[in-house]
């Protein structure tokens, strides 16, 4: 069976394809807010990945988290891997700012969403995949 992205994906933008996980950006410019989705067919909780996938899936969300901290002038940054809504097991990485709409709730809980502009999304999504390419060191799955 191949991996395919949920539905529910389909407005989020590609960053890069790491051992394990594809990275996708939210087009929220309030947060610097990427998902990491791992590659693996029918995979819905952390649990249902096999050991070695788990450890590398950690190894993946700490290179993403110390990216986002690094790149973005951050007050905290929030991880979180729900389903509720989405079934496919992928975990949220989300920058936030003590000024931020939504701040100190969650981004669930703040409903203005503001998109970012073509180049906007453009200069993020670069920005990101540079981050990545030089800092990711993750070229084989365990």
């Amino acid at each position: 069976m191949n991996f395919e992205l949920h539905p529910n994906f389909s407005d989020k933008y590609f960053i890069v394809d790491l051992p394990l996980c594809r990275v996708l950006l939210e087009d929220n410019s309030h947060y610097p807010w990427i998902f990491l989705i791992p590659r693996i067919p029918n995979a819905e909780r952390i649990m249902d990945l096999h050991k070695n996938d788990q450890l590398l899936l950690m190894n993946e969300l700490d290179l993403a988290q110390n990216i986002i901290w690094k790149l973005f002038d951050l007050t905290q940054l929030n991880v979180a891997a729900i389903g509720n809504k989405t079934p496919q097991l992928h975990i949220h990485v989300i920058g936030r700012k003590i000024n931020d709409p939504a701040w100190p709730n969650t981004v669930w809980d703040h409903s203005l969403k503001h998109i970012y502009s073509k180049t906007q999304r453009e200069g993020v999504i670069s920005l990101l995949q540079s981050a990545f390419n030089q800092d990711s060191g993750l070229t084989t799955r365990i």
